[in-house]
């Protein structure tokens, strides 16, 4: 299937209100279900909507079954992919795709409900930018699937400090200027709440059904918790350090430092108190190899704050977001603000 055109390229009158996206990966089950569920409630927000089916190189009949709904129903929009590159993946490209001005991923094997798209929806007219599921009565195996959930969940929480129970819940409400310059990757999915927050804009969450899987097998297992840490330690970085990564290295170079110091001060003393000499001493050899490591540490920090400001200048990304302009012109594409007008 040709690529669609991506969604900042759309005019305004195309745009939607609401846009659902829906990763799919070997669902041919469940899909005709889930269609119709959404085609109800859908229906019934009198509001202007899509659907936005993103198949994750399915080897079963679901990209069929896709082609068959696109066919038939105008508002369907597919995309499909060349092999599985995984749910983040997915999930960006229908972000991209999407037109509306909110956007409402869930996941196709039926155990998120379709129910509880007005109700996120209303809880975001309180004026929230996300509204995150929250999967309070979980069906799932709690020793695989719960417990480890609930661990990283307070993890993620505890690093971020970005209070919510379920990072893990695909159905989650999105403001369209809230995904707009986010990049998903690795697990990076889960932690849009964290980017929104970091941008300025309200999170909250709701608590959303959940129900036990009617088709098919989980796609996920015990080791996918091990790869969100993982990417957990990069989203704190990123977070807190995008446009200072040297404040970061520099914490570990002052330790060096530190401890380097404290080893040749200890060595110093043995030798006036105890005559113990450099050479027979493996603490002034842990004060060489900490002095260079911090020596490292430093530069490593410069190298990194070069790669940040050339990101940034390369592709013209700003280092703040705005919310709303009153008497101040717009920047231009180019991302600098118009010339003033010369007076007449």
């Amino acid at each position: 299937m040709a690529d669609l055109q991506t969604a900042d390229a759309e005019p305004e009158a195309t745009r939607v209100a609401v846009s659902v996206i829906v990763p799919v990966y070997n669902e041919e089950d469940s899909l005709p279900h889930l269609y119709q569920q959404l085609h109800d409630v859908l229906e019934g927000l009198g509001e202007t909507y899509e659907i936005v089916f993103v198949d994750d190189g399915s080897r079963d009949q679901s990209m069929a079954i896709l082609r068959d709904f696109a066919g038939r129903d105008k508002r369907v929009r597919v995309v499909g992919f060349r092999r599985n590159f995984g749910q983040t993946a997915a999930l960006d490209a229908g972000f991209k795709h999407a037109t509306g001005d909110v956007l409402i991923p869930m996941d196709a094997d039926l155990q998120n409900d379709p129910k509880d798209i007005p109700r996120l929806l209303a809880k975001m007219r309180e004026g929230y930018d996300v509204v995150s599921g929250w999967r309070k009565e979980r069906k799932d195996a709690f020793l695989t699937r719960i417990l480890p959930s609930r661990i990283a969940n307070r993890i993620i929480s505890r690093i971020t400090g970005v209070r919510l129970h379920d990072y893990g819940c695909t159905l989650t409400a999105y403001r369209r200027e809230i995904m707009r310059d986010v990049h998903l990757y690795g697990e990076m999915h889960r932690f849009i709440p964290v980017w929104a927050h970091w941008a300025g804009g309200k999170v909250t969450e709701l608590a959303v059904d959940h129900h036990p899987r009617q088709f098919g097998t989980t796609k996920y297992g015990l080791s996918r918790t091990f790869r969100v840490i993982l990417d957990l330690i990069t989203v704190r970085f990123l977070v807190a350090y995008t446009t200072k990564p040297a404040y970061f290295f520099g914490r570990f170079a002052l330790l060096s430092f530190l401890l380097s110091f404290l080893s040749f001060a200890w060595t110093l003393l043995e030798k006036v108190w105890l005559g113990t000499w450099v050479h027979n001493n493996p603490v002034f050899l842990i004060g060489i190899f900490t002095g260079i490591v911090g020596v490292q540490v430093v530069f490593v920090g410069l190298l990194a704050e070069l790669n940040i400001r050339t990101h940034f200048e390369a592709q013209r990304r700003p280092a703040y977001f705005v919310r709303e302009r009153l008497n101040v012109p717009a920047p231009d594409d180019s991302g600098t603000s118009p010339a003033p007008r010369r007076a007449p």
